[in-house]
């Protein structure tokens, strides 16, 4: 599946190139719907076009809610930097102003799969929100690509804080292919995600809360991924900590308990990656 999306950011790709640099050249609305929708699937609606990334949506059926697709492109940090920035938890508390919490709940260390507790400011007059999720990463050396993927989950041990807004529909996958290799300057990236902020507000104001959102997480995301290149930060190479190559097991996805090996018992989280 990572492969097949990265052949659509290849499609993607074509529409940043302009007959001299900095210059867009916009291909006709069809054109840019189709470059991103799979064959049989519901075409994407692009909302934002920016210098360093693009943002689509398309309405998730039977709800009033949208799916989101980025992609972008940078070419003055590498794939490892960028990757890493991505998973260092005690990193982004550092760089993104809107944690309130961010913790590793459990770590599997048979396949590095972890349970994240993550509270966020929400605009003002928004009850800030808190999502429980399992992620995992791995690193496709054979097509060169890397892929994280994270899922909302339920979890005992992080009950529900009535402080908190409990984000229980939550989806996101980050596909990134160097230009070159993964310690190289330069890569492309596509961004799939979807949550319900389980909010009242009309969907245009949730519309807006992406549309602005976005840009200036991304550019905090950048900003530090910068600093990492420029060793000004130490940030954890996931990389080399545990790289999960491709042909691995891409089924259940356990989280046994923190930095210890499971004992064979139940895991408290599962999760099934399509």
């Amino acid at each position: 599946r990572s492969a097949q999306e990265m052949k659509h950011m290849e499609n993607i790709s074509s529409l940043l190139q302009g007959s001299s640099p900095g210059e867009y050249q916009r291909p006709d609305p069809k054109s840019e719907r189709e470059a991103v929708a799979a064959a049989g699937e519901q075409p994407w609606e692009m909302i934002m076009d920016k210098k360093h990334f693009k943002l689509w949506r398309r309405p998730i059926e039977g709800t009033h809610l949208y799916q989101y697709r980025v992609f972008g492109s940078y070419t003055d940090v590498t794939p490892r930097q960028f990757f890493n920035v991505q998973l260092d938890t005690e990193y982004r508390k550092k760089w993104d102003s809107l944690v309130i919490k961010l913790d590793v709940i459990e770590r599997d260390l048979a396949t590095g799969s972890e349970v994240i507790h993550w509270v966020t400011h929400f605009p003002y007059p928004m009850y800030s929100r808190d999502y429980v999720y399992v992620r995992r990463y791995s690193v496709d050396k054979e097509n060169n690509l890397m892929v994280l993927v994270s899922r909302a989950v339920e979890h005992p041990s992080v009950p529900e804080d009535p402080e908190y807004v409990r984000v229980r529909t939550y989806e996101s996958q980050m596909v990134i292919r160097p230009h070159k290799t993964f310690d190289e300057n330069g890569f492309d990236y596509l961004l799939t995600y979807s949550d319900n902020p389980q909010t009242v507000f009309p969907r245009y104001c949730v519309s807006w809360m992406v549309s602005s959102g976005m840009p200036d997480f991304l550019e905090k995301l950048h900003t530090a991924a910068l600093k990492a290149k420029k060793m000004e930060i130490e940030v954890r190479d996931y990389m080399s900590a545990k790289p999960l190559e491709s042909g691995g097991s891409e089924g259940k996805a356990s989280v046994a308990a923190t930095e210890h090996k499971s004992d064979g018992g139940r895991s408290p989280a599962q999760l099934e990656y399509a």
